[in-house]
């Protein structure tokens, strides 16, 4: 399903968000020398087992994400078989993806659906996002800023609990998928038919033959 076009003292930082943050601080330098990676070292978010998940598989996670993901469509409207992508608002490499997705956009059909696990400004950006009049530009302008280095676009000042159930709920069907990183790819390849997933960002050329549009 997909979702249309629609203070307190902070804490000291664990252990886990001091790596993290050292972790996102290398991001830009992997950009710049070519390097096409992923956002992980997710944090807990809903309710995790214990132990690790059993793996799903491709086809599992098609069903689920198609029956669970809200997010917003953008390309070919009438393509029979959306690519779902999520991804976390403050994840770089989800930006690089976003650019490169463009230029399939006259023959692929896109849902990006939000997360929120890297830090504060995930689930908020991510409401921003879905809550825009024209989630498409907002989005196209949050990840040039992100790109950029200069963090994205502002937060909000509020966010509906609508939208905000919406960002959690999300993240909750990530975590089920025992995926480990952002952006993750999951669509219908368009000649085989056959599910195909892919973590990380990839150039275009990379993510047409994904797709099955080479």
């Amino acid at each position: 399903m997909t979702l249309k076009s629609t203070s307190s003292t902070p804490a000291l930082p664990t252990r886990h968000a001091e790596r993290g943050r050292l972790h996102l601080l290398a991001l830009p330098a992997l950009l710049g020398l070519g390097t096409l990676a992923a956002c992980g070292d997710k944090k807990d978010e809903g309710a995790q087992p214990a132990a690790k998940a059993a793996a799903v598989t491709p086809d599992q996670a098609y069903e689920k994400i198609a029956a669970q993901g809200k997010g917003f469509t953008v390309g070919a409207l009438m393509a029979a078989n959306p690519a779902y992508v999520l991804f976390d608002p403050q994840c770089p490499h989800c930006g690089h993806l976003w650019t490169a997705s463009q230029a399939l956009l006259p023959k692929a059909k896109f849902v990006w659906i939000p997360v929120s696990f890297i830090n504060g400004k995930s689930a908020p950006q991510g409401a921003a996002i879905l809550s825009a009049a024209n989630p498409a530009e907002f989005m196209a302008a949050h990840e040039t800023s992100l790109l950029a280095g200069t963090g994205g676009t502002p937060l909000p000042a509020s966010v509906a609990p609508e939208v905000e159930a919406t960002i959690k709920a999300n993240t909750v069907l990530f975590n089920d998928l025992s995926v480990e990183s952002v952006p993750y790819v999951v669509a219908k390849n368009v000649k085989t038919g056959q599910v195909v997933t892919h973590a990380g960002a990839m150039e275009t050329a990379a993510l047409a033959e994904l797709l099955g549009l080479s």
